[in-house]
């Protein structure tokens, strides 16, 4: 073995020469274990959230505005894209509406204040909110942290789905991303 796997061989034994969970490991080596461990977890968190993600970017629609809008049935879900929220820089402040607010096509649904700008984000479709982020009240760097997934702003209920059709895929809107 190399020199390597044989010190790794070593720290996994105790003094009768058995595998051993108690090895004697200094503190940085028990440091160096505990950063990979928490990489490992970290990765496999990534790929598991790509994966779902990937299962979601199916319902996903896209408006030129850069709003993205996850459609379950006559439920939806909105927030912006992360395209959006790279322009904006970090967000410090999110100013949602209140649930049972009915809205229109382009009416304001939230209002985000970051460190370059004000923006408006708009409503895409004719919508009833039923449910806010609330996180955001106290996190609102989670859109920037994580726009298209823990960041969205409103869970509504569309009452025109309309307006879907005139929206944009995935791939249509990395075309209108990459034109700008």
């Amino acid at each position: 073995p190399t020199t390597r796997k044989r010190r790794l061989q070593r720290l996994c034994r105790n003094r009768h020469g058995s595998p051993s969970l108690r090895a004697r490991v200094t503190p940085l080596e028990a440091a160096v274990m505990a950063f990979i461990a928490t990489r490992a977890r970290a990765a496999v968190c990534r790929v598991a959230t790509r994966a779902a993600h990937a299962r979601a970017m199916a319902t996903l629609h896209f408006t030129k505005d850069h709003e993205w809008v996850s459609v379950d049935g006559d439920s939806a879900v909105i927030g912006i894209t992360q395209y959006a929220q790279d322009q904006m820089g970090d967000v410090v402040h999110v100013s949602l509406p209140d649930v049972g607010d009915e809205l229109s096509v382009g009416d304001t649904l939230a209002s985000i204040e970051s460190v370059k700008a004000a923006s408006d984000v708009y409503v895409p479709v004719d919508c009833v909110v039923n449910e806010v982020n609330g996180e955001l009240d106290g996190n609102p760097g989670l859109v920037n942290e994580s726009p298209e997934a823990d960041g969205w702003f409103a869970k509504v209920s569309v009452k025109d789905a309309s307006a879907l059709a005139d929206m944009m895929d995935e791939a249509a809107y990395r075309a209108f991303c990459e034109q700008h």
